[in-house]
Protein backbone atom coordinates (compact mmCIF):
# COMPACT_ATOMS: atom_id res chain seq x y z
CA UNK A 1 0.00 0.00 0.00
CA UNK A 2 1.25 3.40 -1.08
CA UNK A 3 0.16 6.85 0.41
CA UNK A 4 0.08 9.43 -2.06
CA UNK A 5 -1.45 12.96 -3.50
CA UNK A 6 -5.11 12.36 -4.89
CA UNK A 7 -5.61 12.45 -8.62
CA UNK A 8 -8.29 13.44 -10.20
CA UNK A 9 -9.15 10.46 -11.60
CA UNK A 10 -9.44 9.12 -7.93
CA UNK A 11 -12.64 11.65 -7.41
CA UNK A 12 -15.08 8.68 -7.90
CA UNK A 13 -13.30 6.23 -5.01
CA UNK A 14 -13.54 9.02 -2.86
CA UNK A 15 -16.82 9.96 -3.48
CA UNK A 16 -18.00 5.98 -2.90
CA UNK A 17 -16.42 6.14 -0.14
CA UNK A 18 -17.48 9.10 1.53
CA UNK A 19 -20.98 8.28 0.76
CA UNK A 20 -20.84 4.83 2.44
CA UNK A 21 -20.24 7.05 5.48
CA UNK A 22 -22.45 9.50 4.84
CA UNK A 23 -25.69 6.13 4.37
CA UNK A 24 -24.13 4.38 7.14
CA UNK A 25 -22.25 6.11 10.09
CA UNK A 26 -22.27 9.24 12.27
CA UNK A 27 -18.95 9.91 11.11
CA UNK A 28 -20.20 12.76 8.59
CA UNK A 29 -23.38 14.77 9.47
CA UNK A 30 -25.32 14.25 5.95
CA UNK A 31 -28.37 12.26 5.14
CA UNK A 32 -27.89 12.33 1.44
CA UNK A 33 -25.45 10.96 -0.33
CA UNK A 34 -23.24 13.57 -2.80
CA UNK A 35 -22.81 13.44 -6.49
CA UNK A 36 -19.39 12.95 -8.26
CA UNK A 37 -19.87 16.32 -9.62
CA UNK A 38 -19.85 17.77 -6.08
CA UNK A 39 -16.94 15.85 -5.06
CA UNK A 40 -14.84 17.36 -7.81
CA UNK A 41 -15.94 20.90 -7.18
CA UNK A 42 -14.59 20.15 -3.96
CA UNK A 43 -11.23 18.54 -5.16
CA UNK A 44 -10.44 21.22 -7.28
CA UNK A 45 -11.71 23.91 -4.91
CA UNK A 46 -9.58 21.69 -2.08
CA UNK A 47 -6.48 21.77 -4.53
CA UNK A 48 -6.94 24.81 -5.56
CA UNK A 49 -6.52 26.44 -1.65
CA UNK A 50 -3.46 24.45 -2.16
CA UNK A 51 -4.52 22.15 1.11
CA UNK A 52 -3.68 18.50 0.30
CA UNK A 53 -6.03 15.42 -0.43
CA UNK A 54 -4.15 11.93 -0.01
CA UNK A 55 -5.26 8.61 -0.73
CA UNK A 56 -4.37 4.90 0.20
CA UNK A 57 -3.88 3.05 -2.41
CA UNK A 58 -2.71 -0.99 -3.10
CA UNK A 59 -2.59 -2.33 -6.66
CA UNK A 60 -4.26 0.96 -8.39
CA UNK A 61 -7.88 0.39 -5.72
CA UNK A 62 -8.28 3.32 -3.72
CA UNK A 63 -8.70 2.16 0.25
CA UNK A 64 -9.09 5.47 1.58
CA UNK A 65 -8.58 9.31 1.38
CA UNK A 66 -7.47 12.34 3.89
CA UNK A 67 -7.78 16.42 3.91
CA UNK A 68 -7.30 18.77 5.94
CA UNK A 69 -8.53 22.72 5.08
CA UNK A 70 -10.05 25.69 7.10
CA UNK A 71 -11.45 25.34 10.39
CA UNK A 72 -12.85 28.55 10.02
CA UNK A 73 -12.23 31.30 7.96
CA UNK A 74 -11.50 34.34 10.12
CA UNK A 75 -7.82 35.36 9.82
CA UNK A 76 -6.99 34.84 13.36
CA UNK A 77 -7.78 31.03 12.73
CA UNK A 78 -5.66 30.70 9.95
CA UNK A 79 -2.51 28.94 11.50
CA UNK A 80 -5.90 25.90 12.29
CA UNK A 81 -6.93 23.62 10.16
CA UNK A 82 -9.46 20.35 10.29
CA UNK A 83 -8.88 16.98 8.96
CA UNK A 84 -10.90 14.26 7.77
CA UNK A 85 -9.96 10.59 7.02
CA UNK A 86 -12.43 8.30 5.87
CA UNK A 87 -11.55 4.57 5.00
CA UNK A 88 -12.90 2.12 2.83
CA UNK A 89 -15.87 0.14 4.87
CA UNK A 90 -14.10 -3.32 3.87
CA UNK A 91 -10.20 -1.91 4.92
CA UNK A 92 -11.31 -0.02 8.19
CA UNK A 93 -9.67 -1.19 11.33
CA UNK A 94 -6.22 -2.27 9.55
CA UNK A 95 -3.99 0.55 10.06
CA UNK A 96 -4.78 2.43 6.91
CA UNK A 97 -6.55 5.34 8.99
CA UNK A 98 -3.72 5.86 10.87
CA UNK A 99 -1.32 5.98 7.95
CA UNK A 100 -3.53 8.89 6.41
CA UNK A 101 -3.30 11.37 9.11
CA UNK A 102 0.10 10.62 9.97
CA UNK A 103 0.95 11.44 6.38
CA UNK A 104 -1.28 14.72 7.13
CA UNK A 105 1.21 16.00 9.85
CA UNK A 106 3.94 16.89 7.81
CA UNK A 107 2.32 18.73 5.37
CA UNK A 108 0.29 21.05 7.60
CA UNK A 109 3.03 21.77 9.66
CA UNK A 110 5.57 22.57 6.24
CA UNK A 111 2.44 24.54 5.77
CA UNK A 112 2.80 26.45 9.20
CA UNK A 113 -0.11 25.40 11.04
CA UNK A 114 -0.17 25.05 14.33
CA UNK A 115 -3.07 22.97 15.38
CA UNK A 116 -5.14 20.01 13.77
CA UNK A 117 -8.83 19.78 14.80
CA UNK A 118 -10.80 16.53 14.49
CA UNK A 119 -14.57 16.92 15.09
CA UNK A 120 -15.63 13.38 16.13
CA UNK A 121 -18.66 11.94 17.00
CA UNK A 122 -18.98 11.32 20.72
CA UNK A 123 -20.66 7.74 20.17
CA UNK A 124 -17.65 7.12 18.31
CA UNK A 125 -15.29 5.78 20.85
CA UNK A 126 -13.26 4.32 18.41
CA UNK A 127 -12.40 7.21 16.04
CA UNK A 128 -11.35 8.93 19.65
CA UNK A 129 -9.01 6.29 20.99
CA UNK A 130 -8.01 6.56 17.20
CA UNK A 131 -7.01 10.35 17.47
CA UNK A 132 -5.70 9.81 20.81
CA UNK A 133 -3.00 7.43 19.14
CA UNK A 134 -2.21 9.93 17.21
CA UNK A 135 -1.84 12.71 19.75
CA UNK A 136 -4.69 14.22 19.93
CA UNK A 137 -6.93 15.34 23.02
CA UNK A 138 -10.26 15.74 23.58
CA UNK A 139 -10.71 19.69 24.11
CA UNK A 140 -14.64 20.02 24.13
CA UNK A 141 -17.82 18.08 23.81
CA UNK A 142 -20.89 19.73 22.17
CA UNK A 143 -24.09 18.00 22.75
CA UNK A 144 -26.97 17.58 20.71
CA UNK A 145 -25.25 19.77 17.77
CA UNK A 146 -26.01 17.30 15.28
CA UNK A 147 -28.96 15.08 14.52
CA UNK A 148 -29.44 11.99 12.29
CA UNK A 149 -31.00 8.23 12.03
CA UNK A 150 -33.59 9.71 14.09
CA UNK A 151 -31.05 10.88 17.02
CA UNK A 152 -29.42 13.90 18.48
CA UNK A 153 -25.73 13.41 18.26
CA UNK A 154 -23.52 15.17 20.53
CA UNK A 155 -19.56 16.22 19.09
CA UNK A 156 -16.22 16.02 19.93
CA UNK A 157 -13.17 18.52 19.49
CA UNK A 158 -9.90 16.74 19.35
CA UNK A 159 -6.70 18.70 18.56
CA UNK A 160 -3.17 17.93 18.26
CA UNK A 161 -0.64 20.82 18.49
CA UNK A 162 1.58 20.42 15.56
CA UNK A 163 4.69 22.54 16.82
CA UNK A 164 6.35 22.17 20.26
CA UNK A 165 6.61 25.73 20.55
CA UNK A 166 4.00 28.47 19.24
CA UNK A 167 4.76 29.45 15.43
CA UNK A 168 5.02 33.60 15.03
CA UNK A 169 3.41 34.75 12.06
Amino acid sequence: MQIRPARLDDVSAICDIYNEVVLNTTAIYEDEPTTLEARQTWFNTRIGQSYPILVAEQDGDVLGFSTFGEWRTRWGYRFTVEHSVHVRADQRGKGIGLQLVQALLPLARAMGKHVMIGAVDADNLGSIRFHERLGFVATGRCPQVGYKFDRWLDLVFMQLILADEPNQP
